[in-house]
Formats: structure tokens, C-alpha cells, sequence
């Protein structure tokens, strides 16, 4: 509808119709005059716009899209390599099931006419009030062109508030270039910065340093694509056969000085938010040279609503706004209706400062040169594996024998009953054995047995007799060799889950809140910006030293992470970019960021895969072509020691294979509304 709001009620929605004067506006239609010429009403349109925004949060699932209804509730699951699980939804991101694309147009519908018609009611307002309902606009019609622009390239820029009734030519609006759609964003964010307020006016709103912190994360996004879509073999870039419009990547002669332009802008936004905005990191907690304080600050920072750190914050109120991310994410022994949505892989953990490891950089568990070779290195109990662990890591992921709302956690993989000293389990540790699984091993299937493992319940749970008692041999938390519903990969995701004991675990009965944006990204987009700056070698805007802007910005992350920090300056080439990368991947796992960083770097397929984890390892450990899988830590019992020993796999339990190419780097455009349209091209290369 043009220029009005139905607000439906359950009482006026049923009734009938007498005789009536039909030239008498309806009552429960509400106008421009009722919305936008107070405070009041403006609180009403702005609660409209912000239920559409395309937010990732507890409730959106990289498979099915901008939904508001993620009820599985499981996060880094999408072939990013933070984590796995067992449902189909854990999938590589090459697409959503509901394309944003009609509910973007809605949105951008809202604030367009908001951009347009506000002027109209200018004086009843204060100034500053006006100009930042105002800059609201342009910060929500900047943020959905920037949702639309990584999922597909080149956009419709509608920019006017569309008239009904109209001709077809005025209402068909052709893709953009890509480079015009970056080009569109960046002047929306920059109009409002320089519109809203420094505070927020309201709990929810945006203001001058939330639209400044997506802005450098947008730049970096578009920064990235200028330059590494031209990495992509053949150059990732195609006209539109409709238009003849560039609609995905940029032109060769414009490519260079975009991404120099992007970067720049990223860079001077993350400064601006670091000199102005009075954020900090998150330290209530934090102890110098305290491992337990250091963990413990970093699993309270993301309930604290009053953390200096929290930069925009989506927030949940039991029992009216809630969401589901405990009942479905939680170890086993809180299944609700289901468990175990995040499971965190051995390659993630392989990130993170704190393991002895064999030449290749995977983590060492036996005494040879690599996890085929040698004995298993045999430990009293799990934790002491992880004693030297970042403690940042310990708070987003559940270790094994580690505590979770007051119990222990018993996480095995199973009981070995040979004697020691212990030989590797596997003779090939490779991806081409990725398959074969410890239920097909001969110390599991012959005679003697030496190898228990359990399924979920019933008659085949398997026991050994250690000391005068039975135990069992995938303990409380799994994994079961035969269900999916524990720990897949030897971990439980610990970030974001409520630590309180007396909280009751169900569906729908979560309300801890999810941070959107935070201090500790502005900084790494900062120091990554720096970096690709010198690398282009450009100058930043005010003058600083980039190196040294990046290197102070990691390392006061990584002091806070009880990480080890870095000995000599970030250097200008792929070896510093790369540090940083990996950085970001550690710190900024689990929220909704990785799957987008991984897309802009262009590593995602089997070429560029070396630079997947921010590093150069070796991606053949765990890739074949366009196919590559991740790996699990799993702890085992051995009777003979009375010690446990680690077994370093590839997932095993509900296997998942993650596939992607080139071609997916950009989402295919509705087919429907390609066919429906003369001047809305698809994809060039679908």
C-alpha cells in the first residue's frame, strides 16, 4: 500500500458491513499524519523497519535464509569449518532457501518512503531528532542494498519510493553494476553518519558509530571482491545478457583503484569508531596471567548487556521474545527437544595458540611425526590436553571432562582395552580415508575385542569393567557412534549458551542476547583494511601508520584472549593479511561472520582453499577438489594405563562433506523474477 500502515487487531479484524459513507477514512487504518509527526508514531514506523532488517541472529540459518524463524538454532555449520551438525542444514553456503530479494524490496519500500515523506513533517520535530530519523532511513536502506549486494553482485538500486499505479517501464528497474552497487552503499552509510545521533535515542535505533562500525564492514566486503574476484581463475566477473551490465565483479581497469577506494573507506570508518565512539573490549573479568579469569570474562562478555564492548546488540525478553538456541545447541545431557546443533571441529580448535604440534601445523597426539606414526601420547584426565589452551577458546568450546552448569562433562569416544604402549587406531589418516570409521576396525569387530564404542541407548550399549565398576564407553556426552544427537566431532559449542544451572533448557525459552556488532570487529577491520592499504600501496586518509594501527589492534585482542601476543610488527604482504584473517576467524567464530569473510577472500574453493583457516596449510589435509570435509578430537579410555589418549579423525559420526566452486561465490537471482522481467538479468554464469 502507498503511504499507509493496516495495523490489524483481533477485535477489528472481524465484523460486518452495514450501510456506511465510504468517503470516511477507516479506523484502523493509520496515516502519515498519525506516523511521522511525533516521536510516538515515529517509534511505531521504526519498529516496522527493524522487524524486517536482515539481521543474523539466533533465529536465521545460513540454509533457509532471512526467515525470523531459525528454530534449529545452530551456528558455523555452513562449510565454514567452525563446526558441524548432524541435519542436512549443515551444508556449504552456496545459496538460501528463501532468497532476499521480495522481502528486501519491502524493506527498502519503508525506507524509502520514510527518506521522502519525513521532510514533510520537518518542524515537528527538533533538528536533531529530524535529521537522525531521517539518517534512520538511509542506515536501513544501505544495510538491505549491502545484504543484497554479497548475496548477488550487482542490485536493482531502487532508490525512490515506487508509484501504483504506473507504467511498466517506470516500475522495472534493471541490476546495477556491481561496482555502482558498492558505490550506493557507501554513499548511504556516509549520509547517515552524517545524520544521526552519537547515542542512540531509543534501546534498538542505530546511531553515528553502529552505521560507521557496518559501514567498514561493508567496505571490506567490497574492498575484497575488487581484488581477489580477479585472483578467481578466469577473473569471477560477467555481463548481464539482458542489459549488458557488469552485474557481478568489476572491470579490469577499474578493479585496482576500487579496492584501494574500499579499503580506504573501511579503514577510516573502524578509526573513526575507535578515536570517538568510547567502546572498548570487554575486560569486568580479566586478570593478567589468570587463565580462569581470562576464560571466565570472555564467557561473560556475551550476556553483559552493559558491556563497554557492544557496539549493537539484537535482545531477547522471556517470555515474549525468545529464541531456541539452548535447546537445540546444548550437550546432551540437556537435550531439549534436541542437542548437540554446534559441534566445533578439531580444525578450528588447531586456530588457537596452546598445543604441540607435528610439522604440518595439526595438533600433535602421538610421539612420532605425524598422528599415524609413533604411540599416542597418554594423558591422567582430558583436560590436561587443553591445560595450555587460550583461554578464549575454552570459552566458546565445551572440552572434554570440562565444566558446563555445574556437571562434568563426559565426552568419549570410547574404551581401549589392549595393552600399551598404544599404536595409532589408523594406518591412513588421510582424506581419502575420511570414510572408514572405528566400528570398522579390527580391535573393534574381532576376537579379542579391544575396542568399545556405544550407540544412543538399548540393548547395545556397550560397558567395560574398570575397578569394580561398569563404564560406559561413550560416557554421558557421546559420541554415539550411531546417533547424531551428542557431540559429532569430541566438542560442544560453549559461546552464546546460558551458564546459568537453574535455567530451564527448552524450545523457545532462550533470551540471552546476540551481538550484531561489536569493538573487537571494528578493530580487526581496521588492522585488515591496513593491511590490504599497504599492499596496494596506498596512504590512509589521516596519516597513520597502518602497520602499526594493525599490530596494536591484534594484539590487544589477543591480550585479552590470553592468546600469545606477537613479537615483531604486522608485516605489508599476504603473511601479515594472513595473520590478521586468522585472527578474525579465532575471534569472531560463531557469529554469523566467518561464512561472509571466507566468501570475500575467494578460498572457499578447492584453488584458493590454501588460504582458507588465514593461513597457508596445506588444504589437501582435508580437501579433494571441490570437495573437503573436517575433523574431530576424540578422547579414549585405556584400561591397561588407566590414562586417556587422543585420536585426531575426520568427523565420523552423521559424516558431513561440504562442496563448493568458483561459481557460488555469488547466489543465483530468483528464477522467477528473471523470467517475469525484460531487464533483470540472471547470474552470467547460470
Amino acid at each position: 500500500m502507498k503511504k499507509l500502515l493496516v495495523i490489524l487487531s483481533l477485535a477489528g479484524s472481524i465484523g460486518f458491513v452495514g450501510c456506511a459513507d465510504l468517503d470516511i477514512m477507516p479506523k484502523n487504518i493509520v496515516t502519515d499524519q498519525d506516523l511521522l509527526n511525533t516521536p510516538a508514531g515515529m517509534d511505531i514506523y521504526m519498529a516496522r523497519m527493524y522487524s524486517l532488517m536482515p539481521f543474523e541472529d539466533f533465529k536465521y540459518m545460513a540454509q533457509w535464509g532471512i526467515e525470523f524463524n531459525g528454530w534449529l538454532a545452530a551456528i558455523g555449520i555452513e562449510g565454514t569449518g567452525e563446526a558441524v551438525t548432524r541435519d542436512g542444514i549443515s551444508t556449504s553456503f552456496t545459496g538460501e532457501r528463501t532468497a532476499y530479494w521480495e522481502r528486501a524490496f519491502e524493506l527498502l519500500r519503508d525506507a524509502n518512503h520514510l527518506i521522502e515523506t519525513l521532510p514533510n513533517y520537518k518542524d515537528k520535530f527538533s533538528e536533531e531528532l529530524y535529521n537522525h530519523y531521517l539518517g534512520e532511513g538511509y542506515y536501513v536502506r544501505a544495510t538491505v542494498f549491502y545484504a543484497m549486494a554479497r548475496r548477488f553482485g550487482g542490485i536493482p538500486l531502487v532508490t525512490k519510493e515506487l508509484q501504483y499505479p504506473n507504467t511498466l517501464d517506470n516500475l522495472e528497474i534493471p541490476r546495477s553494476s556491481e561496482e555502482d552497487t558498492w558505490n550506493q552503499i557507501l554513499k548511504d552509510y556516509d549520509e547517515a553518519i552524517k545524520l544521526l545521533m552519537t547515542k542512540s535515542p531509543k534501546t534498538g535505533y542505530s546511531n553515528k558509530f553502529v552505521a560507521l562500525s557496518f559501514k567498514s564492514e561493508a567496505m571490506l566486503y567490497a574492498g575484497s571482491v575488487a581484488k581477489y574476484n580477479e585472483t578467481v581463475s578466469g577473473r569471477l566477473t560477467g555481463l548481464g545478457r539482458k542489459t549488458g551490465v557488469r552485474v557481478i565483479g568489476f572491470d579490469a581497469t577499474t578493479a585496482r583503484a576500487a579496492s584501494q577506494k574500499y579499503f580506504g573507506e573501511a579503514y577510516a570508518a573502524a578509526r573513526q569508531v575507535i578515536a570517538a565512539g568510547g567502546y572498548s573490549l570487554y575486560k569486568k573479568k580479566w586478570a593478567a596471567n589468570d587463565k580462569e579469569a581470562q576464560y571466565q570474562n570472555m564467557v561473560d562478555m556475551f550476556s553483559d548487556l552493559s558491556s563497554p564492548e557492544n557496539i549493537y546488540v539484537k535482545q531477547y525478553v522471556y517470555p515474549t521474545l525468545t529464541h531456541s538456541f539452548d535447546a537445540f545447541s546444548s550437550p546432551f545431557t540437556f537435550r531439549s527437544p534436541l542437542s548437540a546443533g554446534t559441534c566445533p571441529t578439531l580444525d578450528f580448535m588447531e586456530l588457537f595458540d596452546g598445543f604441540d604440534r607435528y610439522a604440518d601445523g595439526t595438533v600433535k597426539v602421538t610421539t612420532g611425526q605425524s598422528s599415524k606414526d609413533g604411540e599416542y601420547r597418554l594423558y591422567d584426565k582430558p583436560m590436561d590436553f587443553f591445560k595450555n589452551a587460550e583461554p578464549r577458546l575454552r570459552a566458546y568450546v565445551i572440552f572434554p571432562d570440562d565444566i558446563f552448569k555445574d556437571r562434568k562433562m563426559e565426552i568419549r569416544a570410547g574404551i581401549y582395552t589392549g595393552s600399551a604402549p598404544i599404536k595409532p587406531l589408523f594406518t591412513d589418516y588421510s582424506y581419502a580415508n575420511a570414510d572408514t570409521r572405528y566400528q570398522q576396525l579390527g580391535a573393534y569387530t574381532g576376537s579379542p575385542k579391544t575396542l568399545y564404542l556405544s550407540p544412543r541407548d538399548g540393548s547395545g550399549q556397550q560397558t567395560v569393567d574398570y575397578n569394580g565398576q561398569k563404564m560406559n564407553a561413550a560416557g554421558n556426552e557421546g559420541p554415539f557412534f550411531d546417533n547424531g544427537e551428542a557431540t559429532l566431532t569430541g566438542f560442544y559449542v560453549r559461546k552464546w549458551l546460558n551458564t546459568n544451572p537453574a535455567k530451564e533448557v527448552g524450545e523457545g525459552k532462550s533470551d540471552q542476547p546476540f551481538i550484531l556488532m561489536r569493538y573487537a570487529e571494528v578493530l580487526l577491520n581496521a588492522a585488515e583494511a591496513a593491511v590490504e592499504l599497504k599492499m596496494l600501496g596506498a596512504n590512509t586518509a589521516d596519516g597513520s601508520d597502518p602497520l602499526q594501527i594493525a599490530t596494536s589492534a591484534v594484539n590487544e585482542i589477543r591480550l585479552r584472549a590470553g592468546a600469545d601476543l606477537l613479537t615483531g610488527a604486522i608485516s605489508g604482504d599476504n603473511t601479515g593479511r594472513d595473520i590478521v584473517r586468522r585472527e578474525r576467524r579465532k575471534e569472531l567464530a560463531f557469529e554469523h561472520k566467518a561464512k561472509w569473510d571466507l566468501r570475500r577472500w575467494r578460498v572457499l574453493h578447492f584453488d584458493g582453499r590454501d588460504g582458507f583457516w588465514g593461513t597457508q596449510k596445506d588444504k589437501n589435509l582435508y580437501s579433494n577438489n571441490e570437495n573437503f570435509r573436517f575433523r574431530g578430537l576424540y578422547p579414549f579410555f585405556s584400561t591397561s594405563t588407566g590414562k586417556y589418549f587422543f585420536d585426531a579423525r575426520f568427523q565420523w559420526v552423521s559424516t558431513k562433506t561440504f562442496r563448493y566452486t568458483p561459481i557460488d561465490y555469488y547466489f543465483e537471482i530468483p528464477g522467477g523474477e528473471v523470467a517475469k522481467s525484460p531487464v533483470i538479468d540472471q547470474q552470467p554464469n547460470r
